[in-house]
């Protein structure tokens, strides 16, 4: 006698989505609009397992696994960040769940971990040091906190922060990494000084093309003589305004698992470029070749690919300005409504370094579109916050859509984007599920 390993759901389409419709619903689709439809018996087969009906069936894409099972994991139990999501724990990466996400100003306890490296222990602000040097820097110098807080002007800026692999867990196939859903986002405050006035003083050469760090982070092996990351920006990022050399988020210290004592901020770009435990800043005259600079880390081919395919280091991309994107974070998806009531919704969009144009949202899986209010930014690089409400038909099933649009007239896919093998850059529209009873 056999056995069968039973998967859930959610496993079942990531392996492959149009094979899913037809084995959990019956369901056939159409390749070229990606919208699906569902035979009578599969449609009462979804319909029995979210215990209602879908006013809106006949619009629900192909290959989608229905956002009423897409429940969130266990919380971690790290010290500070209760609620977060744990994907990893050496080094330690933790997303957090969307409704976590409604405040304005992301607070420290919801502003996610990701990692490479494990932080060092015993941080002792008052003899922490930051070196500033390389090929292309014309003065070499050594400052302390102390140093920067007395020597440059101080900034506080509201900036978005997200990791390049935000999304990954959607794509299909599979990408290898953390499987982030929408959480790997957080816009607080940062306060600190900018790079560009610590990079002045010390002399930027004509040959400059771009800015790496280094930080006090081990390498998970152990091994000191590896670093877990060392990336950077090119020299007119590091330049602008909003780049920063920060020590306190949201007017306290930075937390451990986010970068204190010290940390660079180059919001807009992934995550990955805002060096944590700051200890070194180079100023190089050619592209930053520090660990994980190399593709395919923090890549994309340079032209669409099929699913699947391998793509040469050679033919890949650095990834740079992050792309448009929005989540839904009031309510909580999964919720039960009163069908006569407007139900308000609200949250965040944003745009790497472009600004969001318009916030739309659906309620019949992406056939139409409606307006948000849209709340303007505190300042560049930081998100938008929107609000708006949704009126439902008659009791049922529903999908509330979030669509943002930024101002180069660039605007979410409604479903996964093209595929890449390291799974970045999915700016999918969210969407939330909600029982109208």
């Amino acid at each position: 006698m056999t056995s069968k390993k039973l998967i859930s759901i959610n496993e079942l389409y990531q392996q492959d989505p149009i094979a899913a419709d037809k084995i959990a619903w019956g369901r056939k689709s159409e390749a070229v609009s990606r919208r699906g439809f569902l035979k009578k018996s599969g449609l009462l087969a979804l319909s029995t397992a979210l215990g209602m009906t879908i006013p809106f069936s006949r619009f629900m894409p192909a290959g989608l696994v229905p956002a009423a099972f897409a429940a969130d994991n266990a919380d971690t139990t790290i010290e500070g960040k209760e609620g977060l999501i744990l994907l990893n724990d050496r080094p330690v990466n933790a997303e957090t769940p969307a409704h976590l996400l409604d405040d304005e100003i992301t607070p420290n306890r919801y502003m996610f971990i990701r990692n490479n490296g494990i932080p060092p222990e015993n941080v002792d602000p008052e003899n922490w040091q930051l070196e500033i040097g390389g090929e292309s820097c014309v003065t070499p110098t050594t400052f302390s906190i102390t140093d920067l807080k007395t020597r440059f002007e101080e900034v506080t800026l509201q900036l978005q922060l997200e990791c390049g692999g935000n999304g990954r867990a959607e794509f299909v196939p599979a990408a290898s990494g953390n499987q982030w859903t929408t959480g790997a986002i957080g816009c607080p405050t940062f306060t600190g000084v900018r790079l560009r006035d610590v990079l002045n003083f010390c002399g930027v050469a004509r040959d400059a093309v771009y800015v790496g760090y280094y930080g006090a982070d081990t390498h998970a092996s152990g091994n000191p003589e590896l670093d877990p990351i060392s990336r950077g920006v090119p020299i007119n990022k590091a330049m602008e305004r909003e780049s920063l050399i920060a020590w306190a988020m949201n007017g306290e210290d930075i937390p451990i698992q986010n970068g204190y004592p010290l940390r660079m901020v180059c919001a807009g770009w992934p995550g990955s470029v805002s060096g944590k435990w700051l200890n070194r800043i180079v100023v190089r005259d050619r592209v930053h070749d520090g660990e994980k600079m190399a593709a395919p880390s923090y890549s994309v081919p340079a032209a669409s690919v099929a699913p699947g395919s391998r793509v040469p280091n050679d033919e890949m991309r650095i990834i740079e300005s992050m792309p448009v994107k929005s989540l839904i974070t009031f309510p909580q998806s999964g919720i039960s409504h009163d069908a006569r009531q407007r139900l308000t919704v609200r949250g965040h969009a944003w745009a790497g370094d472009s600004q969001i144009s318009g916030v739309f949202l659906s309620i019949d899986f992406g056939a139409t579109w409606l307006p948000t209010a849209l709340n303007p930014a505190a300042n560049r690089l930081a998100w938008q916050s929107f609000q708006s409400w949704a009126q439902f038909p008659e009791p049922g099933y529903y999908e509330v859509w979030v669509r943002a649009m930024d101002n180069l007239g660039q605007s979410q896919p409604m479903v996964v984007p093209g595929w890449n093998p390291r799974g970045y850059l999915n700016n999918a529209c969210h969407r939330i599920a909600v029982q109208a009873v």
